[in-house]
């Protein structure tokens, strides 16, 4: 960045620039920035002597860009651009009636998308926003309404409300189940194909845990398919490809509308659960206490 303001002295030149090459006037872009013309002039001619070269072409009463002018104005208009889209999005946090949900793609997908249609029904005029992360990002310095979060309801500044309680049971795509050879014992499941999940940041159960559990050490659990997102071993459960762990929140539905197949009676309840946590400090909006009550009753 010294670099830059060092090739261009400083921000208001660039201001002064793109608004001269947008009217392909000086006196235009006086008449904007609310200054005389010779201080657009003058600041143009600063810029040109900072870089080394015209950067328009000035003749009697008219201006135009130079190549070196043009090839300036695209980049410049195009980062101005992009910063009026990121300032209305950031201007947009602050409206009462915009809600920001932070949670993982698979809950988003699996637990909330299935549900919308009665959130609108129930609040028509509520902006909800899903916003899916693979880390779980400060909800206050991010101004962040409503997040799930998997843990024991404890979080630093944040209050904290049961969606869950967390319980883990095997599931497969029907296919997989059926063709599954000699499943009577839990132990059976160390030799078929296993989906696992490896998020780079939060922490996840593993199959060797889950096996612990069952008193079944030091399993060699080695092979199948690992991916670092759970909306993507539901999908790779559901297309064949082994046995994934199902979150019952989630995947309780799949299972009763028959496109996975499940082994509730090997159920791992982890003492943990998936938690809706706020800001203890800075207070809900009307429209996201709607969605927090709204989600709490539809658990």
């Amino acid at each position: 960045m010294q670099e830059l303001w060092h090739l261009l002295s400083s921000p208001r030149h660039i201001m002064v620039f793109e608004a001269a090459a947008r009217h392909g006037s000086f006196t235009l872009a006086a008449d904007e920035l609310n200054v005389q013309q010779p201080a657009v002039s003058a600041t143009i001619k600063q810029l040109e002597e900072t870089l080394g070269l015209a950067l328009f072409v000035r003749e009697h009463r008219q201006i135009s860009l130079t190549a070196a002018g043009l090839r300036l104005y695209s980049d410049v208009n195009r980062s101005f651009e992009d910063l009026l889209v990121s300032a209305r999005a950031v201007r947009h946090l602050s409206r009462e009636d915009y809600v920001t949900l932070n949670a993982s793609s698979a809950f988003s997908y699996y637990w909330m998308m299935p549900h919308l249609t009665q959130l609108h029904e129930r609040h028509p005029g509520i902006d909800l926003r899903l916003q899916a992360s693979d880390r779980e990002p400060d909800i206050d310095s991010e101004n962040i309404s409503l997040a799930v979060r998997r843990g024991d309801g404890s979080w630093p500044g944040c209050e904290s409300a049961l969606i869950a309680i967390e319980e883990i049971y095997p599931v497969a795509s029907p296919r997989v189940m059926a063709t599954a050879v000699n499943l009577k014992g839990l132990a059976n499941l160390l030799h078929q194909r296993l989906i696992h999940l490896e998020e780079p940041i939060r922490d996840r159960p593993t199959w060797r845990q889950w096996f612990a559990h069952f008193d079944i050490k030091n399993a060699t659990v080695e092979g199948g398919l690992r991916l670092n997102d759970y909306a993507l071993v539901l999908q790779a459960c559901m297309a064949g490809e082994g046995f994934a762990f199902g979150w019952k929140h989630l995947t309780d539905p799949l299972v009763r509308d028959g496109v996975m197949a499940a082994k509730p009676e090997w159920t791992w309840k982890t003492g943990l659960g998936f938690y809706l946590v706020w800001s203890k400090t800075r207070p809900l909006s009307s429209a996201a206490k709607n969605v927090r009550d709204w989600i709490l009753e539809d658990r």
